[in-house]
């Protein structure tokens, strides 16, 4: 597992842009870590990395659970599972449809249903160090 430290959203933003290169049709992202720690940002940068529009507004799907953003290289599927108790309220997204897609799909609080994602998901935790540095293992 990969640690990188950064230090500003942009830092963030970069990483994950460079990450979006290597990704291909039906890669899964896992995302975990605390409020603010930047999942967000990340998959703000993930959508640079695979040409979506800059005039789209990437923001989290907090309290629509999904966003498709199918403007890029590869389609964009960003799903939040922040305000879930129960898997059961995640069985009407059919997420095989997605997760085995033409797309990328990346879930922010991936930790609340671990037992969802395929075998090939790549976990990536978002850690907060101090006000501007977060640590991301990937």
């Amino acid at each position: 597992m990969k640690v990188i430290q950064s230090r500003s959203s942009e830092e963030t933003q970069n990483m994950a842009k460079g990450f979006a290169k290597k990704l291909s049709a039906g890669s899964v992202l896992a995302l975990v870590g605390d409020l603010g720690a930047g999942k967000t940002c990340f998959v703000k940068g993930l959508a640079e990395g695979l040409d979506i529009p800059k005039e789209i507004s990437i923001s989290s799907p907090t309290y629509v659970l999904i966003h498709e953003y199918p403007k890029g290289r590869l389609p964009l599927y960003h799903f939040d599972f922040y305000r879930l108790q129960h898997e059961k309220e995640v069985t009407h997204l059919n997420l095989e449809e997605y997760f085995d897609g033409k797309g990328i799909s990346v879930v922010e609080w991936a930790d609340h249903f671990p037992n969802l994602f395929p075998k090939r998901t790549q976990w990536i935790r978002f850690k907060w160090i101090d006000e501007t540095t977060r640590e991301i293992q990937c």
